[in-house]
């Protein structure tokens, strides 16, 4: 009696795995992405809980506590006005995670309905298109963000879609070479033989075929937003006095770095525990989603 080695049982055990449980399971063995998704949710819970956490105003002014080192009792010290960092530095959190989801998100929208129709429909639209989009990578992205303030003006609203417009050209460039590759697949051509609307083609074949690079550049994306957004408050085009945006209050504390260190190590941390925590979160999910991209 002939039996059926296990060996042979194990990979059609495996094949059972839908494609979403496979990417969900190389997500948790990567220590990175579990990194990153800790501490990023770490953050947003405490960016979110700010009012129990330190439910000072971010803003009160002390005049008996000038400038007071850290200690027991304002454990990041205090400014020059007296105010309190470590509130600060935790209402901080809730502008500047929302200043980078924000950016991306304008981003993504309207680099993904850009290259949808442009990658789709090809010919001269995309062609005008694209050299316009290649004529706005060919600026630094702060600069362009800089060049859009001009405009606009300066104000948090302002910042979030200046960093989104100088975003814009990476999601249209990648949103445009997948729909390239998938506009020629057998049921996109089957789609168009049965009379389908291009508007439905779009949404329903072509877009799921983008989502999963799509969601990955956004992650990495964030982290990026918020660099900006805080350089550019940094300069004072961003939030203002008395905003407890972690760029302005860098740029607040630089007149102190050799007094009073806190006010600029503090905000600075903050920030570069955010940008490499979404860096690891992002870097995981590409990992996941196509492990031919893994450098390891």
């Amino acid at each position: 009696m002939s039996t059926v080695p296990k060996a042979v049982l194990r990979p059609a055990a495996a094949h059972d795995r839908s494609p979403r449980r496979r990417v969900w399971v190389r997500f948790l063995r990567h220590r990175g992405a579990r990194a990153g998704a800790a501490a990023l949710g770490a953050l947003a819970l405490i960016a979110a809980a700010a009012p129990w956490i330190a439910p000072g105003d971010p803003a009160a002014t002390g005049e008996d506590r000038f400038l007071e080192a850290p200690g027991p009792v304002h454990w990041f010290g205090t400014d020059d006005l007296g105010r309190d960092v470590l509130t600060r530095v935790v209402h901080g959190g809730r502008i500047s995670l929302v200043v980078g989801l924000v950016a991306v998100g304008v981003a993504a929208v309207a680099g993904a309905a850009i290259g949808l129709v442009t990658g789709y429909y090809g010919g001269r639209l995309d062609n005008v298109v694209m050299r316009g989009m290649d004529l706005l990578m060919a600026f630094p992205g702060v600069l362009l963000a800089l060049l859009v303030i001009a405009i606009l003006g300066r104000g948090l609203v302002n910042v979030m879609i200046a960093v989104g417009i100088a975003d814009v050209p990476s999601f249209v460039r990648l949103v445009r070479g997948s729909v390239l590759s998938a506009r020629e697949h057998v049921y996109v051509e089957a789609a168009r033989a049965v009379g389908l609307p291009d508007r439905l083609i779009l949404l329903r074949h072509m877009l799921p075929n983008v989502f999963a690079p799509l969601l990955v550049v956004s992650t990495l994306e964030v982290g990026n937003a918020i660099l900006v957004a805080s350089s550019l408050s940094f300069l004072g085009l961003g939030a203002q006095p008395p905003s407890p945006e972690w760029g302005a209050m860098l740029a607040a504390g630089r007149e102190y770095m050799r007094t009073a260190w806190w006010l600029t190590v503090f905000p600075g941390l903050a920030i570069a525990f955010t940008v490499l925590a979404v860096n690891l979160l992002g870097d995981g999910l590409r990992d996941a989603i196509d492990p031919r991209l893994s450098r390891s």
